[in-house]
């Protein structure tokens, strides 16, 4: 059944097995025979027909969960009716809870056996996400006099890296007690620049997903 379908469905099945895959054993540990024994009767022809390699394959899952993400940072980006500090605070919000973080804590991806996927997450980070998304909103905060900042530039990036990498549990496998820690200090932060952004409901949403992956692990 697998041949029948239009390209455009058999590239997002090969994506959506690919991810599961990445996510449960590991990008080093995932063969293209592993893809393909998922796939109900696809052959490497045709994975090849779309995808050169197995790099090829993890870069467009990434694109995809980055594209998700970014779709609605823009939206937020280009409200009128928020300041950038109040959006700043809704991005937090927002990311925290969308309910595909469930799915992607309970899957417990081991980013030491992804070390591409974390670079592809520290290259959208740097050099997407900070400078189109991040950026113009806290240049508008300081327009609005919302945000006080001299180096707006460096604030995005430090404040993605460190809600994105820092403190994401699949990434230094953190404890609850440890998230919680960590959402403190940043917490504390960002305070220091002004943005009384975070509060006492992100924290519980955070120790959530910590207690998801810890679970997801045993």
């Amino acid at each position: 059944m697998a041949r029948n379908k239009h390209p455009e469905e058999t590239v997002n099945l090969i994506l959506d097995v690919a991810f599961r895959l990445f996510m449960e054993k590991g990008y080093e540990h995932t063969s293209i025979q592993d893809i393909i024994d998922h796939l109900g009767g696809l052959s490497k022809g045709a994975i090849y027909h779309h995808f050169k390699s197995k790099e090829d394959i993890l870069f467009a899952v990434t694109d995809r969960m980055m594209a998700e993400s970014n779709q609605m940072l823009a939206v937020i980006r280009d409200r009128s009716d928020l300041s950038g500090k109040e959006k700043l605070k809704t991005i937090f919000r927002e990311s925290i809870s969308r309910p595909v973080q469930n799915d992607i804590f309970t899957v417990a991806p081991d980013f030491h056996n992804n070390p591409k996927l974390l670079f592809s997450l520290l290259h959208d980070t740097i050099d997407n996400a900070a400078p189109n998304y991040i950026l113009p909103i806290i240049k508008q905060g300081i327009s609005d006099g919302s945000i006080e900042t001299d180096y707006p530039e460096q604030l995005a990036e430090l404040i993605l890296l460190a809600a994105n990498v820092w403190m994401n549990p699949m990434i230094f496998d953190s404890t609850e007690e440890d998230s919680c820690h960590k959402f403190m200090v940043f917490s504390q932060m960002l305070q220091g620049f002004g943005l009384d952004i975070v509060d006492e409901e992100m924290l519980e949403r955070l120790q959530e997903l910590a207690s998801i992956y810890q679970k997801s692990k045993r």
